[in-house]
């Protein structure tokens, strides 16, 4: 089954209200591309779970989110996201601050069609002050333990950017670490994928391992081809983080005419494609001075 589409067609797809997990780790592999197009609508009152980067400070910043679950949010290289400690501050958006196992542990009970895991993460920690509806469960063996009820953290969509994968939803990660991405689709009632490039299957096996293909063909709903789709994010081995307008990025938080200008450079253009030219515009003037 040939599965490409594109952006504009999986937005369309979405509503006001869903709960939407959002893939990659930080400012690393996100799939910016999707986020982009979903500051093109008027969607609203969203829930996002993610270990999040920029997708989470835009989609706060454009009024999108109504409720964050999350186990950290992150530049990588800019420990603080400006649009998310501003919202955060304001108290314009719900929370629901997790240790990190603890969000693994949610989606890992959603992708097994379970209410909830035990585990010890947060244990000892202040999550469980912050979240009084968690609950405790005792093991039922002689030992007895005390362990946090993690509750399923089921998606409505999925949204993940790999650097291959094939028309029938085979997904390829070739860089460091393939962070969450495959729990994130087995929690959702529908997966999309974004990507760098679009191979043939048998090309899948010519580019890494075995174990690199993380994302098999029955865990997705839609795939797009989309080169430089995690930018600002990096994709390595297809490229880094670009860390020049990532800092132009969080500088212009701080103030908001220059803010405007920035969502006007790039935010505002009507298409996927005319973000890339402008970003490559971008780099082509800091290569001439």
């Amino acid at each position: 089954m040939d599965k490409r589409t594109t952006e504009a067609r999986v937005v369309a797809e979405l509503r006001d209200g869903m709960t939407i997990g959002i893939g990659g780790w930080g400012s690393r592999r996100k799939p910016m591309s999707l986020v982009r197009e979903i500051l093109r609508t008027e969607l609203k009152d969203l829930t996002i779970v993610t270990y999040g980067g920029p997708e989470v400070g835009l989609l706060c910043k454009a009024g999108k989110v109504r409720r964050l679950v999350y186990g950290f949010v992150s530049l990588d290289s800019i420990p603080l996201e400006p649009h998310f400690r501003a919202a955060r501050q304001a108290g314009s958006i719900e929370v629901t601050e997790l240790d990190e196992g603890m969000l693994q542990w949610g989606l890992y009970a959603a992708a097994l069609r379970l209410p909830f895991l035990p585990t010890r993460s947060g244990l000892g920690s202040d999550v469980l002050k912050y979240n009084p509806d968690m609950r405790m469960v005792r093991s039922p063996y002689d030992d007895g333990e005390e362990l946090v009820a993690m509750p399923a953290l089921n998606l409505d969509v999925a949204l993940i950017h790999m650097n291959r994968a094939d028309a029938r939803g085979n997904g390829q990660y070739l860089g460091p670490d393939p962070y969450f991405d495959d729990l994130y689709c087995m929690a959702a009632k529908r997966r999309f994928m974004s990507c760098e490039k679009i191979v043939e299957t048998e090309d899948l096996a010519k580019a890494g391992p075995p174990q690199t293909l993380v994302i098999n063909r029955t865990m997705v709903d839609g795939v797009i081809e989309a080169p430089g789709g995690a930018h600002f994010t990096e994709c390595p081995p297809d490229y880094g983080r670009d860390e020049a307008f990532q800092k132009e990025y969080a500088t212009t938080a701080k103030d908001p005419d220059e803010w405007k200008k920035f969502e006007e450079r790039y935010l505002s253009l009507a298409t996927e494609a005319e973000y890339q030219q402008a970003v490559k515009a971008r780099s082509g003037a800091e290569g001439t001075q």
